[in-house]
């Protein structure tokens, strides 16, 4: 399974992909979605949903994880972050591909194992985990923690059913 991680926002929005086999989780590629320095809301939507695109086709993922944006203390900040989620989630179901969400708590939980880790002990956790050979750019690893998060609880929820079959199998049999 090929994950793609998005950490949206309104000027620079990461992403990371991953492949998923079994237990092991291999990186692919991560990078940014810029939009222009001072462009007005309608060319950083463009920007996006283009860069949503242009990721989608060239790493063809069969799902992908975002992280939840919640309100920041400036409401317009909030308001235009909102609108670059919209747009991400626009290009994504554009390209077919089902999302899952997730908190930021959540992400740190998962890769870190503190809800409150900050930046730098994101980035350090995913380049230990995914085995990089340097840093990856914040908002870059950020979407690459949504990815590991993802197909942490993928794994789980694999799991679950797995053993939910085997059960109804010793049932029937």
């Amino acid at each position: 399974m090929r994950v793609l991680g998005i950490d949206p926002g309104s000027r620079v929005t990461g992403f990371g992909v991953l492949d998923i086999a079994g237990q092991q989780q291999l990186y692919v590629a991560s990078g940014c979605i810029k939009t222009p320095p001072g462009a007005t809301l309608p060319v950083r939507v463009a920007s996006l949903l283009d860069g949503i695109a242009e990721v989608c086709k060239h790493y063809q993922p069969d799902v992908a994880a975002v992280e939840l944006v919640f309100v920041n203390v400036n409401p317009q900040s909030t308001l235009m972050l909102g609108q670059a989620r919209g747009a991400v989630l626009a290009g994504l179901v554009h390209a077919g591909l089902p999302i899952s969400e997730y908190t930021a708590l959540q992400v740190k939980q998962a890769v870190v194992g503190n809800g409150h880790a900050d930046k730098t002990q994101v980035q350090h956790m995913v380049q230990r985990l995914l085995r990089l050979n340097g840093l990856p750019q914040a908002d870059a690893a950020d979407a690459l923690a949504v990815a590991l998060t993802h197909a942490q609880n993928a794994g789980s929820a694999l799991k679950q059913l797995g053993s939910g079959l085997k059960m109804r199998r010793g049932r029937l049999t």
